[in-house]
């Protein structure tokens, strides 16, 4: 590894800590070494590999924000599954109550009928009115 390398990385790694006498200290050896005309290579570096690896670390809170977001979609989308199935139960549920119902109160309604006809005594006919007279005084008559 060349030593200007093993400066930046020592450089950014100081930068990450918030070490400011290790930095201080590369930048001195930098200088010395390299001149001073060539510390804007280093600060220019270690900014650009900064920026870099904001923006990458940014990538990874982005894509696991995404990965939540698609997880809770997914629970989402399970949840209303339930409760749409729930839905339908509940609604045929209901609609066996309507028809058993309905056939309860048909059935009710078949009852009194029935019953009616079991009360209900066959009215016998009336006599012609020739027949009445005589009909009326048989039972005269008789008592």
């Amino acid at each position: 590894m060349l030593l200007k390398n093993h400066l930046i990385e020592v450089f950014k790694q100081a930068s990450l800590e918030n070490n400011f006498l290790l930095k201080e200290n590369v930048v001195l050896k930098w200088v010395h070494r390299f001149g001073i005309d060539s510390l804007n290579d280093l600060l220019i570096y270690s900014s650009l590999q900064k920026e870099n690896q904001r923006e990458e670390e940014n990538q990874e809170q982005i894509s696991l924000v995404d990965e939540v977001d698609e997880e809770n979609q997914e629970q989402i989308k399970l949840e209303l599954l339930k409760t749409f199935e729930n839905i339908e139960e509940t609604n045929c549920e209901s609609n066996y109550l309507k028809i058993y119902n309905n056939n309860q109160v048909f059935k009710t309604q078949e009852d009194p009928n029935q019953i009616n006809q079991h009360i209900k005594t066959p009215k016998l006919p009336l006599p012609n009115i020739k027949n009445l007279r005589k009909w009326i005084n048989k039972d005269k008559k008789a008592s």
